[in-house]
């Protein structure tokens, strides 16, 4: 039987330089970061349609939106010529459908924060009309939403539950670097990681944690 490695993507990619350099690591992805509430990585659209040209071909390249409304998503994932897009906020069924059946070429990917248990419910209803899932850690409630990147890990026996209760790849977020991305492969079994923080000194993406990030990495 062969083995494959983990399905990687590298968020908070801030400039070619950067998405070269996770291409030739090994980056199965890149993340780019439009207007966000809070987080890291943010970069004008003009960067992301930039970045987006600059590996097309090679690697997917995955639109982070926080808007809600599926023509709104839509007019960004037009001007920024990505391959995907990834809902970090919370879409209903009727958006995600629309997305699915508007731009279906593009590949859609619906961020479940795992706050407590119940976003097992969430990432079932999740799963419809979407590609993929993302689990990350975050929070939906208080003045300033959290949407993702926010360094921490979550209870990965929640993560777990929901990669056995739905039908569509999942993709781990949240806290993962090099020293703990082995045990959260072990636990949870996603489809792919996502990984900003465990890759970055001092905001910028680092060759040598990037390096032992994929080093670490099991065989699947």
């Amino acid at each position: 039987m062969s083995l494959r490695s983990y399905f990687v993507k590298i968020c908070c990619i801030s400039s070619v330089e950067e998405a070269e350099l996770a291409v030739r690591h090994g980056a199965s992805a890149l993340g780019l970061v439009s207007r966000m509430p809070s987080g890291p990585g943010v970069i004008s659209e003009a960067m992301i349609a930039e970045i987006a040209a600059a590996v097309h071909g090679r690697v997917e390249t995955v639109l982070l939106t926080s808007e809600s409304d599926p023509d709104a998503i839509i007019a960004q994932v037009e001007r920024c010529r990505v391959t995907g897009v990834q809902l970090c906020a919370w879409l209903d069924e009727d958006a995600r459908r629309t997305l699915c059946i508007r731009i279906p070429s593009t590949m859609l990917m619906q961020v479940v924060h795992v706050i407590d248990p119940s976003a097992i419910e969430r990432a079932q209803t999740a799963q419809r009309h979407v590609d993929r899932i993302l689990l990350d850690s975050g929070t939906l409630s208080g003045p300033i939403q959290e949407l993702g990147g926010t360094g921490r890990t979550h209870d990965w026996a929640v993560s777990r539950e929901i990669v056995d209760s739905v039908d569509v790849p999942v993709l781990l977020a949240g806290g993962l670097h090099a020293e703990n991305v082995r045990d959260a492969c072990s636990m949870v079994e996603p489809f792919g990681l996502d990984v900003c923080s465990g890759v970055r000194r001092n905001g910028s993406l680092d060759e040598s944690r990037l390096s032992t990030f994929f080093d670490a990495l099991p065989h699947v």
